[in-house]
């Protein structure tokens, strides 16, 4: 159902008459949901959301912002081999970021684009599996050594306008730079980082 509602939605934005999309629509917000492909996890803990603003500063060049959270920004090789075990280790992240975003078919109805920003991350180790009371005592504990860390992020897709409305169809990667923290710790010496695919639903005004 979820599939079908999200690809009648894309058809629709797709054959909107043209002269919808001419009018004078200079700024968006945009809701998304998605998922970090570092694991193939579908835990609900894992799951990707926030919300992105963008502002024209001519019509191929937006600045954008964006707040949101990261499930689990653990390399791939630590995602998996926390697969193997009866816990679930996961470091999540809440961030803020700006930048810039290039568009390539500013008077399409399907505008592809490349985008770029920088910002910070909050960082929070994650561990759970114990039994409800331990857990509680483990996020409690962890909880204690939450970092604040530089984050870059680039990322790709296609925006697809119709009048008021606009569906963000797209990929990300972001890195974490630096951080000697707990949360880098678990990563076992390797990048922090998010492979995230996501499709988001907002409003142009």
């Amino acid at each position: 159902m979820y599939r079908l509602t999200a690809l009648s939605l894309l058809a629709a934005l797709c054959l909107a008459p043209s002269s919808a999309l001419a009018q004078e629509r200079t700024a968006s917000a945009v809701g998304f949901g998605g998922m970090s492909l570092n694991s193939f996890s579908n835990s609900a803990s894992k799951i990707d959301f926030g919300i992105n603003v963008a502002k024209e500063l001519t019509p191929n060049i937006q600045v954008i912002g964006e707040f949101g959270r990261i499930g689990d920004m653990l390399p791939s090789l630590t995602a998996g081999l926390a697969q193997l075990t009866p816990y679930d280790v996961r470091v999540s992240a809440l961030y803020g970021e700006g930048g810039v975003r290039l568009l390539t078919a500013p008077d399409s109805g399907v505008n592809p684009y490349v985008e770029a920003t920088a910002g910070i991350a909050r960082l929070t180790p994650e561990v759970s599996g114990f039994g409800s009371g331990w857990d509680a005592f483990a996020a409690a504990g962890l909880g204690l050594f939450r970092s604040t860390d530089p984050v870059l992020g680039v990322g790709g897709g296609l925006l697809l306008r119709g009048g008021p409305v606009v569906a963000d169809l797209g990929y990300r990667y972001k890195q974490v730079m630096g951080g000697d923290s707990l949360a880098s710790l678990l990563s076992a010496g390797q990048t922090m980082r998010a492979h995230q695919v996501r499709f988001g639903v907002g409003v142009r005004f």
